[in-house]
């Protein structure tokens, strides 16, 4: 049996690019988000890693499901699993790298190379719906 880490992200695109992080240390980027605390909903945990990396407020009424996404997680040993829920929705205030992020990036279709395989999913994803170029 498959070990699977829960984890919940933000999916936010402008001009056909969907914003991305990358923590200290890493070589990947990843969308912005993180693993359930025991107790939280999904919404919960949205608003508490987006707060915690991108200081910014998202707004919970305004979320919208986009998907449940599962793959390999990167750098862990095979078999180890992200299984992603997805969300959209709307924030208030300025972006900005904190905590453990180094940076934030605007991605397009084309760097889903720099991306975990889970996020390649959802760039897939984005790509087909028109919402990434």
């Amino acid at each position: 049996m498959a070990t699977v880490i829960d984890k919940v992200a933000w999916i936010h695109t402008e001009d056909g690019k969907v914003l991305s992080t990358r923590s200290r240390g890493k070589d990947a980027y990843y969308l912005p988000g993180g693993k359930r605390e025991p107790g939280e909903s999904d919404l919960d945990t949205l608003v508490r890693e987006v707060g915690e990396e991108l200081a910014v407020a998202i707004a919970p009424e305004s979320a919208a499901l986009l998907g449940v996404f599962e793959a390999q997680a990167h750098g862990h040993p095979d078999g180890v699993l992200v299984r992603m829920t997805c969300y959209t929705a709307a924030y208030e205030g300025h972006l900005e790298a904190s905590s453990e992020i180094e940076e934030f990036a605007w991605l397009t279709y084309g760097d889903r190379h720099c991306s975990s395989p889970v996020d390649r999913l959802v760039f897939h994803h984005l790509h087909a719906t028109g919402l990434l170029s």
